[in-house]
């Protein structure tokens, strides 16, 4: 059972750039080299993005790689294949990761009960029940990773394929 996926590497500094290649590589089983260009939303960045193919949970390991480097923003996506849901992995300096799960068409999955506990946060006053719907979908990442996904359109895609 394989599932795809892309990593957008929204920016890196130059010198993380090979520990990323290196993170990757180590998740998907051989060694992976990434189309570097420079990320004009944050001068003195580089962006990469690329098509992966491995087994579910790949996504999740990739994530995990990834993100305890403070200054990396980046997106793992992952499709949904037979036995596993899509998923999302958003990460960015201020506001750490974000993960949800994603349906066949995109739409992302909030399990009945973080709906309850947002729900509930809400009807207790510890919340506004639309600020914590739109953390549910990410909207706070979505919000700062916009202009950096904007600057990579057209930018080269290379497809990886984990080595099982």
């Amino acid at each position: 059972m394989t599932t795809r996926g892309v990593l957008y590497v929204h920016s890196a500094p130059r010198a993380l750039c090979p520990h990323v290649e290196w993170a990757v590589a180590d998740v998907l089983g051989g060694r992976v080299t990434l189309d570097w260009i420079r990320q004009p939303v944050a001068p003195g960045t580089w962006r990469s993005e690329f098509s992966w193919q491995g087994r579910p949970g790949t996504a999740s390991r990739l994530a995990s790689a990834l993100r305890g480097w403070h200054l990396l923003r980046f997106e793992v996506t992952a499709e949904p294949c037979a036995g596993a849901e899509g998923e999302r992995y958003s990460s960015t300096p201020d506001l750490g990761i974000f993960h949800a799960v994603t349906g066949i068409h995109g739409d992302i999955l909030i399990p009945e009960d973080r709906l309850r506990a947002a729900l509930g946060r809400a009807q207790r006053g510890e919340a506004e029940l639309a600020g914590e719907v739109a953390r549910l979908l990410g909207k706070p990442w979505d919000d700062e990773l916009e202009p950096f996904r904007h600057a990579g359109e057209g930018a080269p895609v290379r497809w990886l394929h984990q080595v099982v």
